[in-house]
């Protein structure tokens, strides 16, 4: 699933593609991805632009000319893809945005969704979401205040998109393996350097992921040599068996409260 910096990834190159571009025409092929029909769907995107691209934890926010929002979460196994009818995936595509000769083309999005709103009902909707772990104004002391009486383990409440948003199961590793921490240990237990550990290291590896395109390999244009470049830069996850990189032991894999977990037992503590 797309985390925070593979959405921040398409965010800063979708930008220059599409942003200010004239949208002159609509696909819809799952109505179930929308949260409105298809034809007002249609009719809205229309002779509309994109004026702004934005992200909210593991959302993009596309800002169109007339004020309305489209909130894209692609969930399991979405993505993306913008060029021509020549060099398009050969995939089924939900939705498809034209912007005259090129398009922006959702692929798998059964269980994730597109939907149109105005800015005060993604407002509301944004309001259960955590603090972006990335925003200037997350401080460490910001970062220990929202951890305070939390009894969870650290895999669940990185992931937990109420506490800290944009982690999922990746980075969650990532992050763990780079603090040196277990990711069974549980937050109470913590002592406040291994928070500092911890709350480096999450700044450290979401920042490097997004530097490197994030894990997802799937180019979103052609020639596309940013995206997914994080993947063979991951530690542990997805990594069972090969030795770790920090003591050579081999890496596990068992799920922690029904997630995939990987991480070394040597030397995380």
């Amino acid at each position: 699933m797309p985390e925070l910096p593979e959405m921040e990834t398409y965010r800063q190159q979708l930008a220059p593609l599409i942003q200010g571009v004239p949208i002159t025409g609509v696909e819809v092929t799952r109505p179930k991805s929308l949260n409105v029909e298809p034809e007002q769907f249609a009719q809205l995107l229309r002779g509309n632009r994109i004026l702004q691209i934005n992200r909210r934890a593991k959302h993009l926010l596309f800002i169109l000319a007339t004020g309305e929002l489209l909130v894209l979460h692609l969930m399991l196994g979405g993505w993306m893809y913008v060029g021509s009818d020549e060099d398009k995936p050969d995939r089924t595509f939900q939705v498809t945005i034209h912007f005259g000769a090129k398009s922006l083309y959702f692929i798998g999005l059964r269980l994730g969704y597109l939907h149109v709103h105005l800015p005060e009902e993604a407002e509301a909707i944004f309001k259960k979401l955590g603090p972006e772990p990335l925003q200037a104004d997350f401080t460490f002391e910001r970062f220990r205040q929202t951890l305070q009486g939390k009894r969870g383990n650290l895999k669940v409440t990185l992931v937990d998109q109420s506490v800290i948003s944009g982690i999922g199961n990746c980075y969650s590793d990532e992050i763990c393996f780079y603090a040196q921490l277990l990711p069974t240990r549980k937050i109470n237990d913590l002592s406040e350097e291994e928070l500092q550990r911890l709350y480096q290291s999450m700044r450290t590896v979401l920042l490097e992921a997004i530097r490197y395109g994030g894990y997802m390999e799937s180019p979103l244009y052609a020639g596309d040599r940013l995206t997914g470049g994080f993947d063979s830069r991951c530690r542990v996850y997805d990594r069972e068996g090969e030795p770790c990189v920090r003591c050579g032991h081999p890496l596990v894999f068992e799920e922690v409260s029904s997630r995939k977990c990987f991480y070394c037992a040597n030397c995380q503590a």
